[in-house]
């Protein structure tokens, strides 16, 4: 989703900053002050790197990097990096359509089409967001105290992340993700033995086969109705939390919708 370029009041506490500066010159200062922030962890990273190649040694009593040291590395002197002034908090993430200003939107649904969690995050890929957005379901469902557990995992092959999923597993969950995406011909170069091949034998099955069919009809329906149908494609607010809250209350409404197309569809005779 895009950010769209809408003044927002402020964030929530825990959120990098305490407000969204309004005026551009507050927003100048506040982009300097990441910048430099950024470039400074980045010196002192570097500066740890270094001390540890020099002072380390190996499991057998030998220094690091005694006959093969490593290329010295200058850090800039000053911060390289780019922030949007619209939206501090926004990055430039990869989508279908291109690069967009905005954020990543993430969600969980249920087998009827109810969202479960919303997030939203700053990164591009979806990998590493397994084991986060399932943590926020469960937190969501004990919230609102719904008895029933997670019992089956279903997700694309961007959510590939083998020890989030080994993590799931070993909790009672069955999860469910090719490691391999539609778009590739084959298997991935180096994705052989292990889980890569259990996965795609378990996929290959029947059951397997018949359960993962039905995440096409679970989580894209809600993204296409929300995206095409009711037009929501691009945040009103500005700041991570900002577009977190409105991105909650879009998929809140869009449960709303559904609940009431349950409640007055006609009942059979």
């Amino acid at each position: 989703m895009a950010a769209r370029r809408t003044p927002a009041p402020g964030r929530a506490p825990g959120a990098r900053g305490a407000l969204i500066p309004g005026p551009r010159p507050q927003r100048l200062k506040e982009a300097k002050r990441r910048l430099e922030e950024d470039h400074q962890v980045q010196l002192d990273a570097n500066a740890a790197y270094e001390d540890y190649r020099r002072n380390g040694r190996m499991k057998n009593g030998r220094r690091l990097g005694a006959h093969s040291p490593p290329k010295p590395y200058r850090p800039p002197e000053a911060p390289e990096g780019k922030i949007n002034l619209s939206d501090l908090d926004s990055r430039n993430v990869k989508t279908p359509r291109g690069w967009v200003q905005g954020y990543n939107a993430q969600a969980v649904t249920t087998a009827d089409q109810i969202v479960i969690a919303a997030e939203v995050t700053i990164d591009s890929p979806d990998f590493g967001h397994l084991e986060p957005m399932i943590a926020a379901a469960r937190a969501d469902l004990d919230y609102a105290g719904v008895t029933n557990r997670l019992e089956v995992v279903l997700a694309d092959a961007g959510y590939w992340h083998q020890v989030q999923m080994q993590r799931l597993m070993s909790d009672g969950l069955q999860v469910l993700i090719p490691p391999d995406a539609n778009k590739r011909k084959g298997e991935r170069p180096g994705w052989h033995g292990g889980l890569y091949t259990f996965m795609r034998r378990v996929l290959a099955t029947d059951l397997g086969g018949e359960l993962y069919a039905r995440r096409q009809t679970m989580i894209e329906p809600v993204f296409a109705h929300t995206k095409f149908n009711r037009r929501c494609d691009r945040f009103l607010r500005r700041g991570r939390s900002a577009c977190r809250s409105e991105w909650r209350l879009i998929n809140a409404t869009h449960n709303l919708l559904k609940l009431y197309k349950h409640s007055t569809s006609p009942v059979a005779a």
